[in-house]
């Protein structure tokens, strides 16, 4: 009785676990949103004030960025999604047509792939055969193509959730050009940007379950790297002009 009870509490602490691999795809996708929109709006604000514009002109020009990089991160994502959903979907049906034209070898093809992952043949071939009487495209997909049906390409709400992100990162500068006295905004808007990229980078890294430290001084490196690298272009086209 002893030795099942520490089994069974063994057990249900391996199952209470919280894993954080399920998060990563929508993690990475608001975090990279909300990144490029302060970075991209910042680091242009910066580089159209170091080249001695006027406020309006600075405004004008971080609206239009922040309007443009919405657009032009939704229109990327909604792409880049798509392509792996056409392929996702192809995948299947020549998976589905596969199925229904040879299913005894599609039954032995996923035996063999458990049997790959340790399970002997005779247990792997009873797995096989009772996960394609329950839904076979749906084992096939997880364990041969690799693709999760909870999981899958969701290119709209892809499209839409990096525009947000990306607005909601670059609404910051913007603003911070209406509070902060423009002689003062070569320096303010880069300390309040590098502030928000360090708590971002950290927030990200903290659900995430990564070290939080390195996380936000790795974001905040290239966003004053981007943003030195524009005021200094900024300031040569100033002079220049």
């Amino acid at each position: 009785m002893r030795g099942g009870a520490i089994r069974i509490v063994a057990m249900s602490e391996c199952h209470a676990q919280p894993h954080r691999i399920h998060r990563s795809g929508q993690l990475r996708a608001a975090v990279l949103g909300a990144n490029d929109g302060i970075v991209s709006t910042s680091s242009l604000i910066v580089g159209v004030a170091a080249s001695g514009a006027t406020l309006t002109d600075i405004i004008i020009a971080g609206v239009a960025g922040l309007v443009a990089g919405a657009i032009s991160m939704a229109a990327g994502e909604y792409v880049s999604v798509k392509s792996q959903e056409d392929i996702e979907r192809a995948d299947l049906a020549m998976e589905a047509r596969s199925l229904h034209e040879n299913p005894e070898g599609e039954w032995r093809e996923l035996s063999e792939i458990y049997q790959a992952r340790g399970l002997d043949k005779s247990l792997a071939d009873e797995v096989a055969h009772q996960l394609m009487n329950h839904n076979a495209l749906e084992a096939h997909a997880r364990d041969d193509i690799g693709i999760s049906m909870e999981l899958s390409a969701r290119p709209l709400q892809a499209a839409f959730w990096s525009a947000v992100a990306f607005t909601l990162g670059g609404v910051v500068p913007v603003l911070s050009v209406e509070l902060i006295p423009q002689k003062n905004l070569l320096w303010a808007l880069p300390i309040i940007t590098l502030l928000l990229l360090g708590f971002l980078g950290g927030l990200a890294a903290k659900v995430g379950g990564a070290n939080v430290l390195k996380a936000g001084i790795r974001v905040m490196f290239w966003g004053m790297l981007a943003m030195g690298i524009t005021a200094a272009v900024g300031k040569a086209m100033g002079v220049t002009l």
